[in-house]
């Protein structure tokens, strides 16, 4: 007979197995939920209606839910085990430096039942520009843009959030994804446009993971992250990007894109490229190989790309 002291012995079996909220669930929460046993029970929060046949497809549950709107959050309240974070702050809140979709959902957790742990996934542009040193976990952020200022602060609230209810909280800070089936996964749409790069005396140093590690990093996380830990989520390449864009360019039998000098590519590329354009860094991904214990593929970049 269940114990009225083990709770759980006293609900019916679809309560007891392990149910995983993938909020943000786009290519990379896609790619996590591909990976995970069918054993366990997929939760997917969607704000679109149209999405729900598309998940359902894909054997997950979709819960009609928006970031935006945190009303319409309160039935996430003790509904998963297990929650992947994925979803990126707005680009047009009043306040250009927090995250209210993180801060949103984080209230809806509190309300009852918390998750036996909760995975985030962050930019490695929290530390801004590097001048191409090597950095580690534990280097003092420095975010130089909006877009990195809130993710700061949504990691910040997400640590407290852990410290102060249990739940491991473990964050993934991830530099550029490819992947040939993603769509902008690879170089080839900037090559065929000639979109220029800098040259190697103004180049900086840019980290990559292939989507499905990411999604497998995601897992490991999820199940062996230490709480309240950062782990770079990165592979083992260290290319400046004219380089990364020259590699690409042989592969697919493109002309190599044109180098300009850092004065001139301020006069000739968006803003979006040109703060890409402006952090040098190399990731340490020590603790993803060893404290995640992942058996990573990543064979090249190049044959990545193909």
């Amino acid at each position: 007979m269940p114990s009225n002291l083990n709770p759980l012995g006293a609900l019916p079996f679809r309560f007891r197995r392990q149910r995983v909220l993938i909020v943000g669930c786009g290519d990379v929460g896609q790619r996590v939920a591909g990976q995970l046993p069918s054993r366990l029970k997929l939760l997917a929060l969607t704000s679109s209606a149209g999405r729900v046949p598309a998940l359902r497809a894909q054997g997950i549950t979709p819960l009609l839910g928006n970031l935006d709107q945190p009303a319409t959050l309160r039935r996430l309240a003790g509904l998963a085990t297990r929650v992947v974070h994925l979803a990126p702050p707005p680009g047009d809140n009043p306040d250009w430096r927090c995250d209210p979709r993180t801060l949103a959902l984080l209230r809806a957790l509190r309300l009852r039942g918390l998750p036996q742990s909760l995975v985030y996934g962050s930019t490695s542009g929290v530390y801004g520009d590097c001048g191409g040193e090597r950095v580690s976990e534990t280097r003092p952020l420095n975010p130089h843009t909006p877009r990195s200022q809130r993710r700061v602060h949504a990691e910040a609230h997400l640590r407290l959030f852990g410290r102060a209810s249990g739940t491991p909280v473990h964050i993934l800070r991830i530099p550029g994804i490819y992947a040939p089936d993603r769509e902008g996964g690879t170089p080839r749409g900037r090559l065929l446009k000639g979109t220029p790069v800098l040259r190697r005396e103004d180049d900086v140093y840019t980290s990559h993971i292939h989507a499905d590690d990411l999604a497998r990093a995601c897992l490991a996380a999820l199940w062996r992250g230490k709480p309240q830990r950062v782990t770079h989520a990165c592979d083992d390449t260290e290319l400046l990007m004219g380089d990364y864009f020259d590699l690409a360019a042989d592969l697919y039998q493109l002309p190599r894109p044109p180098r300009l000098a850092r004065d001139s590519a301020k006069e000739q590329l968006p803003l979006m490229l040109l703060s890409f354009m402006s952090e040098s860094r190399r990731l340490d991904n020590w603790r993803l190989k060893n404290e995640l214990r992942m058996v990573l593929r990543y064979p090249t970049v190049a044959q990545g790309l193909v």
